[in-house]
C-alpha cells in the first residue's frame, strides 16, 4: 500500500494506520524516514517530501521546530535526521556519535537559500545596507531610519524620522547563529559579540521562529529582521540591498546561484560535509550575494539500529538532490550547482546500515 500526497488514506481507522506504520518498518511496500529541526528549510523540506512521495514509496516526514530541537531530537533517537542551520558543536557531535552507536554523524548541506534582510518601512520601496549599519541596527546603536549612517547609503532616498525596530529570533537558531557569524566576519568592530544560536545583540523585538519574526515585521512598521528569503516574499515584506565591500547587490537567483558556486568545505576530501562559513561570508565577488544559509541534514554515517534506515535516507536524498531542485527558486531556494551537487552524492552513496565498523 502507498500513501498519496492527497491523503487518501485519511478516512481509515488508527488500528489500520498503526498497521500501516508497522509494516512500513519491516519492510512492507511503503518506507517512511522522520527529520525534524531547521524552519529555515521547512518550504524546501515539504517540497522534496512531495518529490520524494511522487517519485517513489518513501514518506519524509519532517517537521520544522528549530535547529536546537532538532538535534535534541536527533540526539536522543527521536527521528531519522536532524535540519539544523549550523554544524554539531564538539559536544553535540560526541552526543551524537553516542546515538549513531559509536559512528561518526555526517552534515549533509543539502538546502541551500540566502537570508533576506527584510523590512517593513511605509514609502521606502528600495533600501541600502552595509554589515557595519546592519551591526548598528541590530545592537541597537543605530535606532531612527533617518540616522546618517542609513541615509549616507541611500541617497535621494526619503527615510522617516521613525523608530527602527530591529526582530530576531527567540528560540534557539541556526539563522541566528548564521548572521551573527557574518556580522562577526563582516563588521568585527560593529559587532564585538560571539555568535550563537541565542541571539546576543541589544535591545530589540524577539518572535519564535521564521514565521514568527515574517509575522512580526509585516505587522509592526519601521520593523527589521534577517529571515530566509522564502518567508520575506511570503509576507511581501522589503528586502534590502547589501553592500558587502563591491557595492550594493540586490537579492534574487543569480546573485545567490554566483555565492554558491563558490562555497568550499571545511575538510576537503571528508565525507562529512561542513560548510567552510568564514570563507564564504567573507566573499566580496561583484554581483554575489554571500548571506547565505546552508543548511544541513545530520544523519548517522552507519549505526541506525534499523538498517533499512540507511537506505531509504539515500534514496530519499537521492531523489531530493536531482529531481527536487526543480521548483526551488520560487520558494527562496537555490537550486544546487553540479559540482555542489555531484559532492554531497557522494556522501549520500556512502551512508551505510548496520551498527557495525566506525566511519569518519
Amino acid at each position: 500500500m502507498k500513501i498519496n500526497r492527497n491523503g487518501a488514506l485519511a478516512a481509515v481507522s488508527t488500528i489500520a494506520m498503526v498497521a500501516l506504520v508497522s509494516a512500513c518498518s519491516s519492510g512492507g511496500d511503503t518506507k517512511t524516514i522522520s527529520g525534524e529541526g531547521s524552519t529555515a528549510q521547512q518550504k524546501a523540506m515539504e517540497h522534496f517530501s512531495n518529490v520524494v512521495t511522487d517519485n517513489g514509496d518513501i514518506v519524509m516526514d519532517y517537521t520544522g521546530s528549530g535547529s536546537g530541537d532538532g538535534i535534541k531530537k536527533f540526539i536522543a533517537g527521536d527521528v531519522d535526521f536532524a535540519g539544523s542551520d549550523s554544524a554539531l558543536k564538539p559536544e553535540e557531535a560526541a552526543s551524537a556519535k553516542e546515538r549513531c552507536n559509536g559512528n561518526d554523524a555526517w552534515h549533509i548541506p543539502l538546502v541551500a537559500g540566502p537570508v533576506a534582510v527584510a523590512y517593513n518601512v511605509q514609502g521606502v520601496d528600495s533600501l541600502k545596507l552595509n554589515p557595519t549599519v546592519l551591526a548598528g541596527i541590530f545592537d541597537s546603536k543605530i535606532t531612527k531610519w533617518n540616522d546618517p549612517a542609513i541615509a549616507a547609503l541611500n541617497p535621494g532616498v526619503a527615510l522617516p524620522a521613525e523608530n527602527i525596530v530591529p526582530v530576531h529570533r527567540s528560540d534557539s537558531s541556526g539563522t541566528t547563529d548564521n548572521f551573527q557569524q557574518f556580522l562577526q566576519a563582516s563588521a568585527p568592530q560593529a559587532w564585538p559579540y560571539e555568535h550563537s544560536k541565542e541571539f546576543q545583540g541589544k535591545g530589540g523585538s524577539a518572535a519564535a521562529k521564521s514565521t514568527g519574526v515574517g509575522d512580526t515585521v509585516k505587522k509592526t512598521p519601521g520593523a527589521i529582521t534577517y529571515v530566509e528569503w522564502g518567508f520575506a516574499t511570503e509576507n511581501k515584506l522589503g528586502v534590502a540591498q547589501i553592500d558587502f565591500g563591491a557595492g550594493p547587490v540586490a537579492l534574487n537567483a543569480g546573485s545567490a546561484g554566483k555565492a554558491l558556486d563558490s562555497v568550499k568545505f571545511k575538510t576537503p576530501g571528508s565525507k562529512d560535509l561542513v560548510v567552510d562559513t568564514d570563507a564564504l561570508f567573507a566573499s566580496k565577488t561583484a554581483g554575489a550575494y554571500p548571506l547565505m544559509l546552508t543548511t544541513y541534514e545530520i544523519v548517522c554515517s552507519t549505526g541506525y539500529s534499523d538498517e533499512n534506515i540507511s537506505s531509504t535516507l539515500k534514496e530519499a536524498f537521492t531523489t531530493a538532490l536531482n529531481s527536487g531542485q526543480d521548483g526551488l527558486a520560487e520558494i527562496g531556494y537555490v537550486p544546487l550547482p553540479a559540482a555542489y551537487k555531484a559532492t554531497l552524492q557522494g556522501t549520500i552513496d556512502s551512508l551505510t546500515g548496520g551498527a557495525g565498523g566506525q566511519n569518519s
